[in-house]
């Protein structure tokens, strides 16, 4: 849920000078919006000096607009633009469906040459003008210029729509109606799209049209509880509120979220729960966020559309792309998610790719030579455009789709290396030869980390946290999630984390020096052994790469922690996710988990590093420590300090389990 993903809250407000054609073709419906026919005059012995209806010149145009309303089965009309190029011929066709505003994506520059106007969120400019392509970007039903009523991910047809109609059917109509009225097409039809785009790109293969030839869901939400925008393993995701807010309060996303902070800590300290600062803000008025409070356990409500779960079920018959980001900060879990679900039937991989970039929430459609601190050497996300999405999308759209398709199964960037790889599976660092290997890292006495199990040593090591000053995601102020400078929510995965490593509530482990490189590809599990005293806690498990003091040529990177991989479990969950248990105070259970998937090389030199923490504030609410039915609805008198102790004793061993690769089996980077 970011602001990349909002029409409206903390982007630049563009003019949007909407270039038509002398040839404009309307479609046979209206168009979306008719304006208001002019009255008379009210003076006209000094009449206006602006005509009832202005024609915009179209000289220099490389394209052709149109604004065209496309009917669905129940009678719902979509709001629909189609970008022809001048002269196409037999030109496939791409289409993004979304709930941003098509207009504003088809429109995102002034410009009378596409790809300028095209530049920016969910257009990967280069594959589609160079392609050629007619692009096609709709308003889903109930956004902005389309008729219906908008749901937040909009289930599937079944206990939780008992309508006709979901994406998958509207996106069915849609590819249907173009392939009847768009006469420079050739009847071929692709989806792609990034995040809420990205999940409207994974619908349609449920029942998919004749016609879709090719899907490409990037960082699509997938889960919401497990491990995407809403939830992850229970803890929720606060900072998400304005979006929830701006998302549903209106149709066109124009009612904006008001802090009145400028520290998001402090908004959501002074509220006290999240569920009481919705109240502050009225979301009791929209019906996702009731769905939410009523929903905090990962119940029938979140599992029945889990769209990895869902397409578990179906059979795969359209070539699908699924990219994801490495340090994704808002949907890492989805992508990652579909794939593994997909792969496990054998007779999908044929259809099945997957892209994995060193990239924030989108970053493959901009500029991707740097995140953060890092610097990777090249534009990954130019190459990702040009090397891999291209020919992917015109091998199905502008051929036969004969022979091989023109990429690996799996093109996964290895951080550390900065290094692209052709895989035939994920996760696997070793051309199908083998599989990682689980490889205990073990937390150890006086904050050491090793590859060797604990003897006789201290049996834990404690911290007491306290909800009145809970650990920070981010160094303050904390910012608000936005993109748009001097906001940078998109990079808060590469945070160099000592501000955190000294706080005497994060336990912190660190390893020698390496003394050689040591590759993991896949997901890391945090298995800790921990107690409390409370009767609830967060468990937060962060493996870091820990740079040499001094870093030749970038000195920003001496000595600095960058997460590889990091996540959080709410505890209560620490034995069925649908089903939430009281923790036995002092009892020391083991929380098993995994981390987020990564593709990373700790070099030579470099440490490993694990921190343990009991909050992530203010982008995941306040645990009260004190187990109450709903955490939403906890008190202030439910927030208690505990005393959390972590185990590394003889039998009662913490450690992360690393899933090693040999390095030198890699294929060669390419």
């Amino acid at each position: 849920m970011s602001q990349m993903k909002i029409a409206g809250r903390l982007r630049t407000l563009w003019t949007v000078l909407v270039v038509s054609s002398v040839g404009q073709l309307w479609a046979q419906a209206p168009p979306a919006a008719v304006a208001p026919a002019p009255s008379a005059p009210l003076y006209p012995q000094l009449p206006s000096e602006t005509p009832p209806t202005f024609v915009r010149p179209t000289a220099g145009a490389d394209f052709v607009w149109r604004d065209v309303m496309i009917p669905m089965r129940d009678g719902v009309r979509l709001h629909t633009v189609i970008l022809v190029p001048k002269g196409a011929r037999q030109a496939g066709i791409l289409l993004t469906r979304t709930p941003y505003e098509a207009k504003h994506m088809a429109a995102r520059h002034p410009s009378l040459h596409l790809g300028p106007r095209l530049w920016g969120y969910d257009n990967a400019v280069e594959a589609i003008v160079e392609g050629g392509y007619i692009r096609v970007i709709q308003d889903i039903r109930g956004k902005y210029g389309s008729e219906g009523d908008y749901l937040m991910n909009r289930p599937m047809r079944g206990p939780l729509n008992p309508t006709p109609v979901d994406e998958s059917t509207d996106t069915y109509d849609t590819i249907e109606w173009l392939v009847k009225n768009v006469p420079e097409s050739n009847g071929r039809v692709g989806v792609l799209g990034i995040s809420y785009d990205g999940f409207l790109a994974l619908t349609p293969l449920i029942h998919p049209h004749p016609a879709l030839k090719v899907a490409v869901p990037m960082n699509p939400m997938v889960d919401g509880w497990r491990g995407d925008d809403w939830f992850h393993n229970g803890a929720f995701r606060q900072q998400g509120l304005p979006y929830i807010y701006e998302q549903t309060a209106t149709r066109a996303n124009d009612e904006l979220w008001q802090s009145g902070f400028f520290d998001d800590y402090d908004l959501y300290m002074r509220a006290g729960s999240a569920g009481e600062l919705a109240r502050q803000h009225g979301l009791e008025q929209i019906g996702f966020w009731n769905k939410v409070v009523a929903h905090p356990a990962y119940d029938s409500f979140w599992q029945e559309q889990a769209m990895d779960r869902i397409l578990a079920q179906a059979p795969l018959t359209v070539p699908t792309m699924l990219v994801a980001g490495q340090w994704d900060q808002e949907d890492i879990y989805g992508a990652l998610a579909v794939y593994k679900a997909l792969y496990a039937d054998v007779a999908k991989r044929d259809k099945l790719f997957l892209v994995l970039g060193p990239w924030y929430h989108g970053q493959q459609i901009g500029d991707a030579s740097a995140l953060g601190p890092l610097r990777f050497g090249s534009d990954t996300g130019l190459y990702f455009r040009r090397e891999i999405l291209a020919p992917f999308l015109a091998h199905y759209l502008q051929g036969a789709a004969a022979g091989p398709p023109p990429v690996a199964p799996v093109t996964a960037f290895q951080s550390g290396t900065n290094t692209w790889q052709r895989l035939p599976s994920w996760p696997s660092g070793c051309e199908g030869r083998c599989q990682p290997r689980a490889t205990p890292l073990y937390l150890r006495a006086g904050g050491e980390l090793s590859f060797e199990a604990p003897r006789a040593e201290p049996a834990f090591d404690e911290y007491v946290s306290d909800p009145a000053r809970p650990v920070p995601f981010r160094a303050r102020p904390s910012q608000p999630i936005g993109y748009e400078p001097p906001l940078s929510w998109e990079r808060w995965l590469v945070d160099d984390q000592r501000e955190f490593s000294g706080r005497t509530d994060v336990l912190t482990y660190s390893s020698e020096p390496l003394q050689a490189p040591l590759a993991i590809s896949g997901a890391a599990v945090a298995n800790l052994v921990a107690a409390t005293t409370g009767s609830d806690a967060d468990w937060v498990v962060k493996l870091i790469d820990v740079y040499p003091d001094e870093v030749a040529g970038e000195p920003q990177l001496g000595g600095y922690q960058l997460p590889v991989a990091m996540d959080i479990l709410r505890g209560r969950y620490r034995e069925d996710f649908a089903t939430p248990k009281p923790i036995p105070p002092n009892a020391v259970l083991t929380y098993r988990f995994a981390l987020p998937g990564a593709n990373h090389v700790f070099l030579p030199g470099h440490r490993l590093m694990v921190q343990v923490q009991s909050a992530w504030f203010p982008l995941y609410d306040r645990n009260p420590q004190t187990f109450v039915p709903n955490i939403f609805f906890a008190k202030a008198e439910d927030f208690r300090k505990a005393t959390q102790r972590v185990y590394h004793a003889a039998g009662r061993a913490s450690f992360v389990e690393l899933p090693v690769v040999p390095l030198s089996a890699q294929e060669s980077p390419r």
